[in-house]
C-alpha cells in the first residue's frame, strides 16, 4: 500500500542573536538599595540614582527634538532603538562583571578563612590581602554597575515616552555566511565524481 503523498516544505531554522534586556540588567546590577549599602560598608561614592535616570531621560528626550526635523517617524524610532540598545547592553556587561567580581571576592574570603593556607594570609602590616582587595574592587564594580543600570532605566523609559511603545532589543540573525559556502565547496567536489 502507498503512502499518501504528503506536502513538506523545508522549514529554516534562522537563530536569533538575543539582545539584553532591561530585565536582564535588573538581575545582574545592584538596585539603589544596594548600591547605598554598598556604598556605605566600602565608603565610596554614593551614586545619584534618580539624577542619573532622570539626565539620560532628558537627554534622549532632547536628542529626539533636536532630530526631529531630520528624521521620520520609523527612522527616529530606529535611531533611538540603537542608543537605548547601547545603554542597555553596557549596563548589562557591567552587571555581569560586577557578578563575576563579586564570585571571585567570596572564593577569596573563604580561602583566606582556611587557617591551612599560607598563601592566602594577610600581606606585610599596612597592605591590604588579597581578599580584602578583590572586596574592594568588587564593591566599585557594583557601584558603577548601578549607575549604569540607572542610564539603561533612563533611556528606557525615554524610549516609551518618544516613541510609544516599550522598549525591546532587537533580535538580528546570526550571520553564517561558511554555511552557503560549505554547500558550494561540497557540490562542487560531488561534482567531480561526475
Amino acid at each position: 500500500m502507498a503512502k499518501p503523498a504528503t506536502n513538506r516544505q523545508s522549514a529554516r531554522v534562522v537563530q536569533l542573536r538575543k539582545g539584553a534586556t532591561l530585565e536582564m540588567v535588573r538581575l545582574t546590577c545592584p538596585d539603589s538599595a544596594q548600591a547605598l549599602k554598598i556604598a556605605e560598608s566600602f565608603g565610596t561614592a554614593i551614586v545619584d540614582s534618580d539624577g542619573i535616570r532622570d539626565l539620560h531621560e532628558r537627554l534622549l528626550g532632547e536628542t529626539a527634538n533636536a532630530l526631529s526635523d531630520g528624521l521620520g517617524e520609523k527612522a527616529m524610532q530606529i535611531h533611538l532603538q540603537r542608543i537605548v540598545g547601547a545603554f542597555v547592553g553596557s549596563a548589562h556587561g557591567a552587571g555581569q562583571f560586577y557578578s563575576r567580581a563579586v564570585t571571585e571576592a567570596r572564593d577569596a574570603t573563604a580561602k583566606a578563612a582556611n587557617d591551612s593556607r599560607d598563601e592566602d594570609l594577610d600581606g606585610p602590616v599596612g597592605y591590604d590581602s588579597a581578599a580584602q582587595r578583590r572586596r574592594e574592587f568588587a564593591a566599585d564594580m557594583g557601584v558603577q554597575a548601578h549607575a549604569l543600570r540607572m542610564a539603561a532605566e533612563g533611556a528606557v523609559a525615554a524610549y516609551a515616552g518618544i516613541v510609544g511603545e516599550t522598549w525591546k532589543p532587537f533580535d538580528r540573525p546570526v550571520e553564517n555566511p561558511g554555511h552557503n559556502l560549505d554547500r558550494k565547496a561540497a557540490a562542487a567536489q560531488l561534482s567531480a565524481f561526475e
